[in-house]
């Protein structure tokens, strides 16, 4: 495929975007940042996992139960701290040297990182160095998710025609809860096995398993060609080599950053909400663990659909309006969402997770990455909106189970939960009236 202008290719469109969401190149586009994400997520969600059933026993067994879960479930965390750094480190190479080469250099940065998880020797075999290498391991996810999201979705919009960017970008996101979907799927695969067989060899092969996925991932990324918007950008090698892209973001798009990162909020709040204190909340209560697992991926599926069928509404009548319906939606079924999560029956659970998870996070998730990204000049869109973006993604999904525990610890109640869910998204909608309509923002534009 031809890296060269645009213009000269019979099968774009004047402003070198393809003319359907249909062409042989955007078929490939998409699937390439749907592909992308979904291994990214995959690994991502995957440590989340064996952090909860296996590191605690594999890594910090000699801290005994609980201490060993705190400091495995510490870890998690640390990759999510990370994220803004990938943001912010690959935003300036994204900006500065392309969007496709930042895909290439994420996805094998997140399959190294996970296969060398899957090879890593224990702590009985090398003592401190194995929970210390499994750290720098976790902030390397953290810091290549943090840049896979701008890359597949800035190369999902660049490409699309106008009339269908939210649909496009949709398909990019789509593949992070399809990548949670089958991590929680490999590792429950292999956690039938005998409890010293996983924990010696069983819980590895998932891990092992990424080098196959990035290796698929890598074949069809680099396939792809490199933006319009950026090839138009190169021409002028001083503006994309002379600067800081995120010193301009901050200096002058700052309101755009503050704005995206709360809208961003809505859809990440929700889900660190509903699929990890929701599930705690549930299986607290009596749940069966079991049902309560099949239903979070049910609802992650729907979460899927419901998302792609609102980016395409929004491309009709707009990100804004798709959005805060999301948002007034989700504020007027909080509390009986959380309600329902402490009945501690699984279909309680199941009502729960299917609005909550599926109905208001597929409404708010589906048209924002679009949005977001629309608020952005081309010379400074990778940097500005991973930035928002990841950070909305370590202060909703990285903190809000740990604040939504702290007020049930505190209170002994659980409609703080539900009054911080709905600040968060009112809070959000007000951001989203604010902000310039996505849909109709010339995204060609250099600065």
């Amino acid at each position: 495929m031809s890296s060269g202008s645009p213009a000269h290719d019979a099968h774009v469109s004047a402003d070198g975007t393809q003319p359907s969401l249909t062409t042989r190149e955007m078929r490939r586009v998409i699937v390439s940042s749907f592909m992308g994400s979904m291994i990214e997520f995959y690994d991502f969600v995957l440590y989340a996992t064996a952090a909860s059933i296996v590191f605690s026993h594999v890594f910090f067994a000699g801290l005994g139960a609980q201490f060993g879960l705190f400091a495995s479930i510490a870890t998690f965390t640390v990759g999510y701290i990370a994220r803004p750094l990938g943001g912010i480190l690959f935003g300036h190479f994204g900006d500065t040297r392309g969007r496709k080469v930042v895909l290439v250099l994420t996805l094998v940065l997140m399959g190294v990182a996970s296969t060398l998880m899957g090879v890593l020797p224990t702590t009985a075999q090398i003592g401190i160095l194995a929970p210390i290498a499994l750290v720098v391991l976790r902030v390397v996810q953290g810091i290549s998710v943090g840049g896979e999201w701008g890359g597949a979705t800035l190369v999902a919009l660049e490409h699309a025609p106008a009339r269908s960017r939210g649909l496009a970008a949709a398909f990019s996101s789509a593949g992070g809860p399809v990548g949670a979907v089958l991590a929680t799927l490999m590792l429950g695969l292999f956690s039938v096995l005998p409890d010293d067989q996983f924990l010696t060899w069983g819980w590895r092969v998932p891990f092992l398993f990424s080098i196959v996925l990035v290796g698929v991932g890598l074949v069809i990324r680099l396939k792809v060609s490199e933006t319009p918007n950026f090839q138009r950008l190169a021409q002028h090698a001083e503006a994309t080599r002379t600067r800081i892209p995120i010193v301009q973001v901050l200096r002058n798009h700052w309101r755009a950053v503050v704005l995206s990162l709360l809208a961003v909020l809505a859809f990440t709040s929700t889900q660190g909400l509903m699929t990890v204190w929701g599930v705690a909340e549930a299986v607290d209560h009596g749940a069966d663990r079991t049902g309560v697992l099949n239903w979070k991926a049910i609802a992650a599926v729907l979460t899927v659909v419901i998302g792609i069928l609102a980016a395409k509404v929004s491309d009709r009548i707009g990100r804004r309006t798709v959005v805060i319906t999301g948002c007034v939606l989700g504020a007027l079924l909080a509390f009986p969402i959380i309600l329902l999560l402490g009945t501690g029956t699984v279909w309680g659970f199941a009502i729960a997770i299917v609005l909550g998870n599926g109905l208001v996070q597929g409404l708010v998730y589906g048209p924002v990455g679009a949005f977001v990204a629309e608020q952005f000049p081309t010379a400074l869109r990778f940097s500005g909106a991973s930035a928002a973006y990841q950070s909305a993604s370590t202060i909703g999904a990285g903190f809000s189970p740990l604040i939504a525990t702290g007020f049930v610890v505190a209170t002994g109640a659980v409609w703080p939960v539900a009054m911080l869910w709905i600040a968060v998204l009112l809070a959000a909608a007000v951001a989203m009236f604010i902000a310039p309509e996505g849909k109709d923002v010339d995204i060609h534009a250099t600065a």
